[in-house]
């Protein structure tokens, strides 16, 4: 080999030596600490893209240097193989989804290899293998058994170009994301998973992921379970035996319930217009509304419509006949499907009554004040004092709430009730490429379970595949038809997928042991690396997968799969990649390809940029010449570890012995610096911050003028700068530590470790003052910059007690001396 850097060359020959040697395969150890390090598993699209390049590459760096820090390290990879994208590139391209699935994993897998990402590939499978989606059945049944897998109607949005279900995330403008296509509302018979018998676990148990989790993760999940303590209240219908009932968190303002408001799709809506003079608007409204997708609906700025009914319900606390409307703005998945509107206090509520003439009544009003309900413009939506409320005006809300409550539940008119956003997991799909879902539909017997002896039911590859895109399973005799196991005569097997996401709850655990025939993972395997300690992946994934996979977890612990009800012990998202002021993406036009990056400047300089140019969490702004210059880096370090490196072989001598001021200078620079590093990475993931760091290092060793006694200290100092860089840049350094003279391999090396005496930090006392006047005196690391000496002496608990509630005009720092705060 050359003496120049010839990346390709050295790319290649350490990927063949790892490959050849096994080198990251890794099994149960129980003397050594375990680390189960997990990006999130990639959908095989096509080609990885810079962003998967920045997900990846941010895990092997802790990949790597936990495992020489002494860690057994579990870091695995597979595929999220199923899905919606693959059907319709088998549509549009004319070739089967297993087809397409496997030729996109086969060329992201190489593409991952190139990067050198140190994953355990004896560990690899795709969630549309059979040996894998055998379990999500399985897990089925066992639901199914406990209750937590029913079947119901249900309102979706239908997308009739992809002939299936799509979740509101997916429903863009009224349109489907993939497609032009307007999107219904479709009632539908579907499988749930009662995913809400664990909402209170799932929201209590977020306190326990708070340090180890983003605090915008769990405020969005938090959110998105949407739990609220209220009342349901019921309305009896006016010439009819039944009530109309609603839940709501304001019960306090039931005096001022002037009119009812039902979904469109609420199940009493046609039985109340049959044979009134209303039926026929109300019908063709409700059509009309089914085509509008419930985003759009629920939308503040979307024009409220609705329709009266011609029926009334009786307020239970005023004894009023109040009427009964149906509208646009509300939704059967939420609360009841129908609301009490209250428009002096929510301003929907007062924009529909406006709009339509119909009543308002103040119930509430702020202390002191005296609200106009002709000439309110405004609802008064806070707390205050109850009016017009019978025994309980003059109450301030939380009393009256509490009085009212008591009231309802004595009378019979209702309870308290604590309620949920989140709803039950729709897992039914109306597509191929998925898990069949093991069920069966008997004329006789009912909807029965597919034996567990049975199992798996095998998605039938032999499809024709010019397709439509409507799911060839429906006509699929051989597939469809069965004998019931019950009474075993002709029935017919459930022709509905599930849901990918179901593929992604519990992938982790598989990982423990992919090749398990008689369970989903081995018990003990699971129990060693369960749970996962330190989860990455985008923060698209914040409340859907996150959330799904928490629920899996605790069925499965349930179950006696797992110890723990939580998967993921620490969670970091990394930040979009922009490129000319958008995220890459392929829609934009604005990719690059990292085959392009590596082919030009290597996979080590791709790795380097994407690590350098931003913390882990934040966007990452593409630079051509940022790439350049990380490029020109790793030339710096080839030519002078390079340079030195036969020199070294023959050195010997205990660097902390050696006197020259100089020489102890740089051993004083390598021992921060190695602090610095192991800092950054270990506990605070700031990547680029560590980088800078060998980058100074770099600049002190080229710099620094090596005479023989200092050589040990040279010695010492380019081993330092290769094992910090191996996790950034593994292919170089592992070429230039063999060039030093080792002959292991540095990814079986030790992390190297600072002297805290070597690498101590001369201090300086600074003195605070405020206005010119000293309040306090701090001790500062004579390093640190003009903006840490700042920020220390403004957090500093003397100078805030002088600052007071005194707005700051300047902060005047003299380094090395004082700060003197104006106010």
């Amino acid at each position: 080999m050359s003496d120049r850097y010839d990346f390709a060359a050295i790319e290649s020959k350490w990927q063949a030596h790892w490959k050849d040697k096994d080198a990251f395969r890794v099994t149960e150890n129980p003397s050594k600490q375990k680390y189960y390090l997990l990006e999130m598993f990639p959908y095989p699209s096509g080609r990885i893209h810079m962003g998967h390049v920045r997900n990846y590459t941010i895990g092997d760096v802790v990949a790597r240097q936990k495992r020489m820090a002494g860690f057994n390290v579990l870091h695995p990879i597979g595929w999220d193989a199923f899905g919606l994208p693959a059907e319709n590139a088998a549509v549009q391209n004319q070739v089967h989804p297993a087809y397409w699935t496997h030729k996109n994993i086969e060329s992201m897998r190489a593409q991952l290899q190139g990067l050198g990402i140190s994953y355990d590939w004896n560990r690899e499978f795709a969630t549309c293998e059979v040996d894998y989606y055998r379990w999500n059945q399985w897990f089925f049944l066992k639901m199914y058994e406990q209750g937590l897998a029913y079947r119901r109607k249900t309102w979706v949005n239908w997308c009739e170009q992809c002939h299936t279900t799509l979740a509101n995330e997916q429903v863009i403008g009224g349109l489907c994301w993939r497609h032009e296509m307007p999107v219904l509302q479709k009632e539908i018979e579907a499988w749930f998973l009662r995913i809400t018998d664990y909402a209170e676990e799932l929201l209590a148990d977020l306190d326990q992921l708070s340090d180890g989790w983003p605090e915008r993760v769990l405020t969005m999940q938090r959110n998105w379970i949407g739990r609220s303590e209220g009342a349901q209240i019921d309305f009896p219908i006016i010439g009819e035996e039944e009530v109309l009932s609603v839940y709501t968190t304001r019960h306090d303002t039931v005096y001022g319930a002037t009119f009812m408001v039902m979904a469109p799709e609420h199940p009493l809506v046609p039985r109340l217009v049959a044979g009134t003079g209303q039926e026929a608007a109300v019908t063709k409204f409700c059509e009309e509304t089914a085509r509008q997708d419930t985003l759009a609906r629920t939308d503040e700025a979307q024009e409220k419509r609705g329709i009266f009914t011609g029926r009334y319900a009786l307020n239970p606390m005023t004894r009023e006949e109040i009427p009964i409307w149906v509208a646009n703005f509300v939704l059967m998945e939420y609360g009841t499907g129908a609301i009490q509107a209250v428009p002096a206090h929510d301003q929907r509520d007062l924009d529909f009554a406006r709009q339509y003439g119909l009543p308002v009544r103040v119930v509430v009003r702020p202390p002191g004040e005296t609200l106009n309900a002709d000439t309110l413009i405004e609802a008064y939506v806070d707390e205050g004092e109850n009016v017009n409320s019978g025994p309980f005006d003059g109450l301030p809300t939380p009393k009256a709430k509490e009085g009212i409550a008591d009231y309802l539940e004595q009378k019979g008119f209702g309870h308290r009730q604590v309620n949920y956003r989140m709803r039950d997991w729709g897992i039914s799909r109306q597509r191929y490429w998925g898990t069949p879902i093991p069920m069966i539909h008997c004329p006789d017997c009912g909807v029965l379970p597919v034996p567990e002896t049975d199992l798996p039911v095998v998605l039938p590859i032999d499809i024709d595949v010019q397709f439509d895109g409507t799911s060839p399973l429906i006509a699929l005799s051989s597939f469809y038809e069965v004998s019931c196991p019950s009474c075993g005569k002709t029935a017919r097997r459930e022709t509905d997928t599930m849901d990918t996401f179901v593929d992604s709850s519990w992938y982790f655990c598989r990982y423990a042991s992919p090749r398990e025939t008689d369970a989903p993972f081995d018990r003990e395997a699971g129990t060693y690396w369960m749970e996962v300690d330190q989860y990455i992946g985008g923060i698209e994934h914040a409340v859907m997968h996150l959330l799904y996979a928490r629920f899996f977890s605790k069925v499965l612990r349930d179950l006696g799969h797992l110890r723990t009800g939580e998967p993921f012990r620490n969670l970091l998202t990394q930040g979009m990649v922009i490129k000319d002021g958008r995220k890459m993406s392929k829609s934009y036009g604005n990719v690059v390809d990292p085959d392009y990056i590596i082919d030009r400047f290597g996979a080590d300089t791709a790795r380097l940029f994407m690590l350098f140019t931003a913390p882990p969490e934040k966007e990452l702004e593409w630079s051509d010449a940022g790439v350049e210059g990380c490029h020109r880096f790793l030339n710096r370090v080839w030519r002078l570890v390079t340079g030195w490196a036969e020199v070294l072989q023959a050195v010997e001598g205990d660097a902390g012995k050696v006197s020259d001021s100089a020489a102890r200078n740089l051993r004083k620079k390598v021992h921060q610096t190695i602090r610095k590093v192991t800092e950054d990475v270990e506990q605070r993931f700031r990547f680029n911050t560590a980088i800078a760091a060998i980058m100074e290092l770099l600049n002190e060793l080229q710099c620094f003028r090596a005479n023989e006694p200092s050589r040990p200290v040279l010695k010492e100092a380019l081993d330092a700068l290769v094992l910090l860089l191996s996790p950034f840049a593994p292919h170089l350094s592992e070429e230039l530590w063999s060039r030093l003279g080792n002959e292991s391999s540095l990814f079986d090396h030790a992390w190297p470790a600072y002297d805290p005496d070597v690498a101590a930090e001369d201090i300086l006392t600074i003195v605070l003052q405020v206005n010119g006047k000293v309040r306090s005196r701090i001790d500062l690391p004579a390093s640190i910059g003009e903006e840490e000496i700042r920020n220390r002496a403004l957090e500093n608990e003397r100078i805030q007690h002088w600052i007071g509630e005194k707005e700051v005009r300047r902060v005047i720092v003299v380094p090395g001396k004082l700060v003197n705060v104006v106010v």
